[in-house]
């Protein structure tokens, strides 16, 4: 079968794999949708410690059951549709062991640390498979990347209350404001140019440039002078991660999706004087998967404004080396058989 490989860094090309062998207890797919995630932009441009090549990329993967192994459940039919929960657990770890196995200390995600979804079929275990007939197939590749950003806004326990600054409205940044307006919450969105203002339609309820030089001032004033009960940051650069601190109220919260590719210098006296909860924020659980599930559904039609460009699984070599040269326009580029 044709798989598309990022050979080495800045090439992809289409190759001929091997076909999946079935277990017992998994389940062989027919991929139809997959979304291109930061990862594996990171992976072709070089600037992912994660990956060694070659690498078939993608785990934001929408697909439809082709077969089932004989221990797997009636339910996961062939015909029925499916989102991957592209992570691995290995059930032993400290994480696994406090039920945080989106956190796996072994974790090997689709696409980073194994191959992943950018073929033509692909066998995994039914546990790794949410299934639904609900959604528009399309959108099935939106649920992982949403569930990232509801992930984080479930880590920092967003209430009706927060004012919540979220840096980076890409499409994990979409999700923690999508997340926090689901939670009542006033959501202060930050980005350049359009993104900020496209994060309106996701509940957004203040659109902020980041580059105006008084930002920390017009969050001052959307905030009383208090700063944020809640800033999240989903962008991954040292400045991000340092503003974060700033934005953030006395006794409020700090949580971090985005990983600094650089060393991240801070003056910690802002940690103790303001007592900071800071907090990571990794991957997603099956619970963020329904929530974004719940909130697609609702959405209906109008989540395909959270896809920049769908392109044919035929021309997938182009969508990377596109992603390069259009990076300020693009949300989210989805891979389409």
């Amino acid at each position: 079968m044709d798989a598309l490989v990022i050979e080495k860094v800045g090439l992809t090309a289409f190759q001929t794999v091997a076909e999946p062998t079935l277990g017992d207890d998994q389940v062989l797919l027919d991929v139809r949708h997959v979304g291109l995630c930061g990862s594996d932009l990171a992976t072709f441009t070089g600037l992912n410690p994660l990956v060694s090549f070659p690498r078939i990329p993608g785990h934001e993967i929408g697909a439809v059951i082709l077969q089932a192994g004989r221990d797997v459940p009636a339910d996961y039919a062939s015909g029925r549709r499916v989102i991957v929960m592209p992570y691995t657990a290995c059930g032993a770890c400290s994480s696994c062991r406090k039920g945080k196995t989106n956190a796996c200390r072994y974790n090997r995600t689709l696409g980073v640390q194994q191959n992943g979804g950018l073929c033509e079929r692909i066998v995994l275990p039914y546990g790794k498979l949410m299934l639904n007939d609900t959604l528009a197939p399309r959108h099935l590749a939106l649920v992982e990347p949403l569930s990232v950003g509801f992930h984080a806004v479930a880590r920092a326990k967003v209430t009706a209350s927060d004012r919540v600054v979220v840096l980076g409205c890409g499409m994990i940044g979409m999700g923690a404001i999508a997340g926090a307006a689901a939670r009542g919450a006033t959501v202060i969105a930050v980005d350049f140019g359009p993104k900020a203002q496209a994060a309106m339609a996701y509940g957004a309820t203040h659109a902020l440039n980041a580059a105006d030089p008084d930002l920390n001032a017009q969050i001052d004033a959307l905030t009383q002078g208090d700063g944020a009960d809640v800033v999240i940051e989903a962008v991954g650069l040292p400045e991000t991660f340092t503003r974060a601190i700033d934005l953030a109220c006395f006794g409020g919260r700090v949580v971090y999706i985005g990983y600094s590719k650089a060393p991240v210098t801070y003056d910690t006296k802002f940690f103790n004087l303001k007592e900071l909860d800071i907090l990571g924020s990794r991957n997603a659980l099956p619970e963020d998967f329904a929530a974004v599930i719940r909130y697609l559904e609702l959405r209906g039609a109008a989540s395909d404004a959270l896809i920049t460009k769908i392109i044919p699984f035929a021309q997938a070599a182009t969508a990377l080396p596109y992603w390069v040269e259009n990076r300020a326009q693009i949300l989210k580029i989805i891979i389409e058989r």
